[in-house]
């Protein structure tokens, strides 16, 4: 029996008793990080990293009963040893590495190598089996340096000021939102912030995450001039009554989906800009080479092409269904409602 299946409420290890990342409620849940389709509300107790425990008490509510490790910190549950390791995706996110009877496998959630200053770095575990997911699991999914992405956007930002236009940019709110805020220039004009974004960023600058001052657009007087701004705000802003406030506006989207041509057009936006929180294609196969995993587990994402590939590379490797999203348009619920 492998250490770890796949049952009605997500992965689970039968032998420590308890779920990684589950879909629905269970006894005993270990979460990677705190995205709404790895970290669901319901059930009775929850593990995760030490950085993730803020975001996790904001999307749970403050009943919840979470516990933390620090990263690299090993508890044993029911038998089996398990620790947390920097993933890199977000705030607190997590690879699992699950140990029992020395046999070793890691869950990687979600995970980017690319440099990123809102969060720690991703750490290479060893491993027998490595868990990985797959969001850009295709060649053709490329990431340019952080510095090319930002200088992007900031000129972005600096044609709009020009133009007379404010620039409304739309990034998740966990994660994105704070890294494309991050890459801004405070001297070239005032941030603002959806509500949604402003919450999380709360959560950011109290873990000590350096952000740049920013103001909440809606505390801003009727009339306010809007031309030398730029606004962070969460992808279901886009085209709604809340957008109608910045008058004349140029629209972008951080995106790992920016990447192929016609989805920028496809979505009515004017500028597209290929900044993801996931690993891409050179990413996956430097993350998965790091780990000397002999067996590689894809979750989700493009599947099929990366199990062929690492075949074709003699490696051992199998598609593992879940419910999970990677890089979407998924909003929280509570992202949902916060102030406009």
């Amino acid at each position: 029996m492998p250490l770890l299946g796949v049952d009605d409420n997500g992965l689970w290890c039968e032998a420590g008793g308890f779920h990684i990342d589950p879909w629905r409620p269970v006894a005993r849940a270990l979460i990677t990080h705190g995205h709404s389709d790895h970290a669901r509300a319901g059930s009775d107790a929850y593990l995760c990293s030490a950085p993730c425990k803020p975001v996790l008490r904001l999307r749970m509510g403050a009943d919840c009963r979470i516990e933390t490790l620090p990263y690299g910190e090993r508890r044993q549950i029911g038998g089996v040893e398990i620790s947390f390791h920097p993933a890199g995706h977000v705030l607190g996110s997590a690879q699992i590495r699950v140990e029992y009877r020395g046999e070793v496998w890691v869950v990687s959630g979600d995970y980017k190598l690319a440099s990123d200053p809102t969060c720690a770095s991703f750490e290479p575990v060893r491993c027998h089996t490595f868990v990985t997911e797959s969001t850009f699991g295709l060649p053709i999914y490329r990431w340019q340096p952080e510095r090319e992405i930002t200088a992007s956007i900031d000129d972005w930002w600096k044609s709009n000021r020009e133009r007379g236009k404010c620039s409304v940019i739309f990034g998740y709110p966990l994660g994105k939102s704070q890294r494309i805020m991050a890459g801004l220039d405070p001297a070239a004009g005032p941030i603002f912030c959806h509500g949604a974004v402003e919450r999380m960023n709360r959560v950011y600058r109290a873990s000590g995450i350096p952000l740049p001052p920013a103001l909440y657009a809606g505390d801003m007087p009727r009339g306010y001039d809007w031309t030398q701004a730029i606004v962070v705000a969460p992808p279901s802003a886009h085209g709604s009554p809340w957008m109608k406030r910045f008058g004349a506006v140029s629209t972008a989207m951080a995106s790992g989906w920016m990447r192929i041509r016609g989805t920028r057009r496809r979505r009515s936006l004017d500028r597209g800009f290929a900044m993801s929180d996931h690993a891409d294609w050179p990413g996956l196969q430097t993350a998965i080479a790091g780990t000397g995993a002999d067996c590689i587990l894809v979750t989700h994402g493009y599947r099929a092409p990366l199990v062929r590939w690492l075949r074709e590379q003699g490696k051992e490797a199998h598609s593992l269904e879940t419910h999970f999203e990677g890089e979407g348009e998924k909003e929280d619920p509570a992202d949902a409602e916060a102030a406009e």
